[in-house]
């Protein structure tokens, strides 16, 4: 490591104004950014600690929306978060990683192959920030880039309680990131589905398949496997490979839908 000033403000008024200066980055729960610093692939001259206010804490479901605070760990929201999404959040990582890690945090670091963006497509999903809010749809702007600007920060996150939802990952065993992760949601309007890992471009939402699904939802109804121009091909899977199991997972998620 190397030195650095700290901060641990108590209020999103205070982080906002101790991110003000240059080269200062906010550290939610440190399950990325302190393995980048280690590694010196960062080097901001402040951090500004999110984990002490109270007001970014806190998972509450009313009215049909359920409302997480920008510092809520994974392991809360799968403590407390509907279903389907406390599924998700109680698959993340190890122990330690769940009781560290906050939802804002990793939605800000927006890996191609994370859990959360897949879910937030598909559950009508709005980002809260200290200055606006934005949709769930406009936020993700390809591998880990947001609509996020300098200083901004996740305080809450808003998605829209399904009538029924799913979330299949087929992960790389090593690092337990999804190699591909298919989330879909069923509204009264319609059918969602998000996915994530398969894509250069990071997560995003299949169309054919939101549209084939809300006229018949059933595992039956979703299309063959979606071209593969444009996904991920490494050493843990081919494109079209990822292709197959975009397909595949997102049978098996409406099929545990009921």
């Amino acid at each position: 490591m190397y030195n650095f000033d700290f901060e641990r403000p108590s209020t999103i008024a205070e982080a906002v104004a101790a991110l003000a200066g240059e080269d200062a980055q906010a550290l939610g729960g440190g399950q990325t950014l302190i393995p980048t610093l280690k590694q010196r692939l960062a080097a901001p001259s402040k951090l500004v600690s999110l984990a002490g206010i109270a007001e970014m804490k806190g998972v509450t479901i009313a009215d049909g929306v359920l409302t997480m605070g920008g510092g809520a760990t994974h392991a809360e929201v799968a403590a407390e978060a509907c279903p389907p999404l406390a599924a998700l959040a109680g698959n993340i990582g190890d122990p330690a990683v769940r009781n560290r890690g906050t939802i804002g945090g990793s939605l800000a670091n927006n890996d191609p192959a994370a859990d959360y963006p897949a879910a937030m497509l598909a559950l009508k999903s709005t980002i809260v920030t200290n200055a606006r809010e934005i949709s769930g749809d406009d936020f993700f702007r390809g591998m880990f880039e947001t609509a996020l600007e300098e200083r901004e920060i996740i305080t809450a996150v808003r998605c829209e309680v399904p009538q029924a939802a799913n979330y299949q990952k087929f992960e790389q065993p090593a690092s337990r990131f999804a190699l591909v992760g298919v989330f879909v949601a069923k509204y009264a309007d319609g059918v969602r589905v998000g996915v994530t890992g398969a894509a250069q471009e990071g997560a995003h939402r299949w169309g054919a398949a939101e549209a084939a699904l809300s006229a018949e939802f059933s595992p039956g109804a979703v299309p063959p496997a979606p071209a593969s121009e444009g996904l991920l091909s490494d050493l843990h899977g081919s494109a079209e490979y990822r292709a197959h199991l975009v397909a595949v997972l997102t049978r098996r998620a409406v099929a545990a839908c009921g």
